[in-house]
């Protein structure tokens, strides 16, 4: 098992990664369990797969699972699911000392870590991945939000779970569209920070979305190791290391607002398309080799994700796009800065980028390809 801290001071938590955590989840959470019933937030399709093995494990250590079962997708991420969900904790009697086990991918882990923060003012949470992107980047970390009608994740919470489970079986159930989506914030960890990963990853992606277990656990902890030392310099994005995170998200965030926050476009294939649109721009701007800005494209392309705009088939323009971007939740007295890139594996944050540029350079990429 390989586990990774995350060194928050009073608030130190571990991520497990390990095939057969779920199976065996309640010797994981058991020092976090005050009372017999156990509240577990998932969703459709998360409960054909783990509601079983995850109800038998408590069930045999003298525990009662109480679910409580989202509809599938990105709309969960709204007022009307929190606010059932938040009923639902109150009428399970959950109190500040217990924990709530949020079993899914980033959907249910992003609003049952919201819902966990409000209820009673705060109570526990465990975090029980089950996809890629989830186990890589949003259950660490303790960024938890809702969408609302003006865009993405603009309302929310930083509230950090006690336990993250990323149990590499969970990987096995997913299709390769959602594997591809994953992927692309494994990409990001080595674009934004760290070169020789991102050589890896060229060499190693293919075959780690094909199931090359080793692969997948290297590609995970080595994910997750470089979110929680990012996480603990910067928890609250406050100093500027943790907004390296955000490569490929502003303008990721404009195209799911475009299409709809949809299965049009995954959120992962969202920020692989925003990865690329992120480095094209840089080198626009000079700071970006066109040979690197080409090889960030050629990898995502590789690994079977959207690398250009113009396949998505919007009937929208670039004004369209930066005119998402005003609402992004990182703007800062009307400017919005942007993680633009120096090399691969250097990410800075851009605080000088004007969205009528931004415009312009849209306009051309959703022409091209």
């Amino acid at each position: 098992m390989a586990v990774i801290s995350v060194a928050l001071a009073g608030r130190e938590y571990d991520i497990r990664i390990e095939a057969g955590l779920l199976a065996n989840v309640a010797v994981h959470c058991q020092p976090y369990l005050r009372k017999q019933r156990v509240p577990i937030v998932t969703d459709e399709n998360v409960a054909q797969h783990w509601r079983d093995p995850v109800a038998a494990s408590l069930e045999a250590a003298g525990f009662e699972p109480r679910w409580h079962i989202l509809p599938a997708g990105e709309k969960a991420k709204s007022w009307t699911e929190l606010a059932h969900t938040v009923d639902w904790l109150i009428g399970e009697e959950v109190e500040r000392g217990d924990h709530i086990l949020a079993l899914g991918g980033g959907v249910v882990g992003d609003l049952t870590g919201f819902a966990a923060s409000m209820v009673k003012r705060g109570c526990g949470f465990i975090q029980l991945p089950t996809t890629l992107l989830a186990q890589v980047d949003s259950s660490v970390g303790g960024k938890t939000a809702i969408n609302t009608s003006a865009g993405k994740n603009l309302v929310g919470a930083f509230y950090q779970p006690s336990l993250v489970l990323a149990d590499l079986n969970a990987l096995d159930t997913l299709s390769i569209r959602e594997l591809r989506a994953g992927y692309a914030e494994v990409l990001k960890y080595g674009v934004l920070g760290d070169a020789a990963f991102f050589d890896w990853c060229e060499q190693n992606g293919e075959a780690m979305i094909a199931g090359d277990r080793t692969l997948r656990e290297k590609a995970v902890a080595k994910s997750v190791a470089a979110k929680a030392r990012i996480v603990a310099e910067d928890e609250r994005e406050t100093t500027g290391a943790r907004a390296m995170l955000n490569l490929g998200h502003t303008f990721g965030h404009a195209l799911e607002a475009e299409t709809g926050f949809s299965d049009r476009l995954l959120h992962g294939e969202a920020v692989a398309l925003g990865m690329v649109l992120a480095a094209r721009y840089s080198a626009r701007r000079g700071l970006l080799s066109e040979g690197d800005a080409a090889r960030v494209t050629a990898a995502v392309r590789a690994a079977g994700l959207p690398s250009e705009i113009s396949g998505l088939q919007m009937t929208c323009t670039g004004q369209t796009l930066a005119d998402h971007m005003l609402h992004d939740k990182k703007m800062d007295a009307g400017t919005l800065p942007f993680i633009l890139l120096r090399n691969i594996g250097a990410a800075f944050l851009d605080r000088d980028v004007s969205l009528d540029d931004v415009a312009e350079f849209l306009d051309g990429q959703l022409k091209q390809g």
